[in-house]
């Protein structure tokens, strides 16, 4: 059984350690806390975007993922939520937690007034792209991003 709740302060080390718990976050998440929680500050001040966790019966956050609530005017001006940094614990995974978190990220998209829920995925991540091919979400778009110095 688990619970999904906002992230507090004290959740980041827990989240970034979820973040960096697989080959692809090993490499590009770090050390350095005060980092992780000035962003997570920056977060809390934005309004629509939110940090979330599931934490089990003994209180250990076991999933977490960004959801930000965006407006615009495209798609005859729909509302969406943006999917980010979506991570289940390694020892739970294949155990239906995903499935949840993508069910509660819905819930709380239509709570928000979204038609659309959106994500993007590493190349590498074959086994999360036929996840999410499985709860319907569908490769419709290329992405392209650009690293900024």
């Amino acid at each position: 059984m688990i619970r999904w709740r906002a992230a507090v302060a004290d959740d980041v080390p827990a989240v970034v350690a979820l973040l960096a718990d697989d080959v692809l976050g090993k490499a590009r998440e770090g050390t350095d806390l005060a980092t992780y929680q000035a962003a997570f500050a920056a977060m809390q001040a934005e309004g629509a975007n939110h940090l979330i966790v599931a934490e089990d019966v003994a209180g250990r956050i076991v999933a977490t993922y960004q959801i930000t609530f965006i407006s615009g005017l495209s798609l005859r001006a729909a509302r969406r939520a943006q999917l980010e940094s979506v991570r289940v614990a390694g020892d739970l995974r294949g155990q239906g937690v995903g499935a949840a978190l993508i069910a509660d990220a819905e819930a709380r998209a239509r709570a928000a007034g979204c038609r659309l829920l959106q994500l993007t995925t590493n190349k590498a991540r074959a086994r999360a792209q036929e996840f999410y091919a499985q709860l319907g979400f569908t490769p419709s778009h290329i992405g392209f991003k650009r690293e900024l110095d």
